[in-house]
């Protein structure tokens, strides 16, 4: 059975700032570093980059500041052009989109919600979700009812005649969401929608976009550079370095197995059993002798720590949501991860 289409790919996507950009990447040669280019008095902003984002992915994108992270996000959504590779979004190449088809494109399919709320200070919370709707031309009537809908969702009722000014930040942060969720967006893209918020307000509005996701089950790119909070939202971390993806796996393997040096200076801190999975431990069964109930392929090594130390058991089988047996976890790899042990 062949796997579906993904919602968004891209391949070999560069872009680069400087003059006459295009001419120069034109002229390069296999594989030229970051360096080599920037003495060549050019900034590679996104660097020969390949993903696959399939439906209802949340995909994190993880990085220091100017790490390419943001102009990764504007390319896949063509808010900036790349200057090699192409993007497609559902099948369409959107580089060959034309700008009216582009426009149609973003209305009918993409969210975005960045840092800055970019919410009109002189339009309650209706008038700011409902604006989307208006660009789009519904009439008033449907597209109260839309704003209504969705800022009953985001945990807003009540507070439809609002201003902005008179909303705190994780409440204008709300607002945004709605705005964006209005037009009922396949595919979402959020940059650190949540840094400017406090550390309390900003992991309630994690929860609200965990429960969100889990209603709604959006395809989602989502912009940190915050690596607890990558680990709290991902199915993937995209890790990137100077324009390119060092990095792009689940959580547990990224934190397990880094693949360069890099990226293990991002998980060094990470306490690994509050990320590792037993499914990412197990191993066949092969005839191993397994007794007792079988824990969930999806709890985190944390979650087990008391029944690991206590459980004789030397291995204890592992078990999807459905109950069907996939494995075995063995008691000493569990605990070698608790005592951070584990290479």
């Amino acid at each position: 059975m062949m796997a579906p289409e993904p919602v968004i790919s891209c391949k070999s996507v560069w872009k680069l700032f400087g003059p006459n950009a295009d001419h120069y990447f034109s002229t390069l040669r296999g594989a030229p570093s970051f360096q080599s280019i920037r003495e060549a008095g050019y900034i590679a902003a996104v660097r020969d980059v390949t993903l696959d984002i399939p439906r209802g992915e949340m995909l994190v994108i993880m990085g220091l500041s100017g790490s390419g992270k943001s102009t990764l996000v504007r390319c896949l959504s063509r808010l900036i052009d790349i200057t090699g590779g192409e993007v497609h979004v559902d099948g369409q190449d959107i580089g060959a989109l034309k700008e009216k088809e582009l426009i149609e494109l973003r209305r009918s399919k993409m969210g975005m919600v960045f840092q800055s709320f970019g919410l009109l200070p002189h339009r309650t919370v209706l008038e700011n979700v409902a604006f989307p709707l208006e660009m789009r031309g519904q009439d008033r009537h449907t597209r109260r009812a839309r704003a209504l809908e969705v800022i009953e969702l985001v945990g807003l009722a009540g507070r439809e005649d609002y201003f902005p000014r008179e909303l705190s930040g994780g409440q204008q942060q709300r607002v945004g969401i709605a705005r964006s969720l209005a037009i009922e967006p396949d595919i979402w893209f959020l940059d650190e929608p949540f840094s400017a918020l406090d550390p309390l307000i900003r992991r309630e509005m994690q929860d609200e976009f965990l429960r969100l996701q889990g209603l709604l089950g959006k395809t989602i790119v989502f912009i940190t550079h915050d690596f607890d909070e990558a680990l709290r939202l991902a199915d993937r971390i995209a890790i990137m370095k100077d324009g390119a993806v060092e990095q792009c796996d689940r959580p547990d393997r990224i934190v397990m197995n880094p693949a360069t040096e890099y990226v293990a200076k991002f998980t060094h801190e990470i306490d690994k059993a509050r990320v590792v999975r037993a499914s990412a431990l197990m191993q066949p069964v092969n005839g191993t002798a397994l007794t007792g109930e079988a824990i969930g392929s999806h709890q985190t090594i944390h979650d087990l720590a008391r029944l690991v130390i206590n459980d004789p058991r030397e291995a204890f089988p592992v078990a999807g949501k459905d109950g069907a047996l996939l494995g075995v976890l063995r008691r000493q790899e569990a605990i070698d991860v608790l005592l951070g042990d584990h290479a």
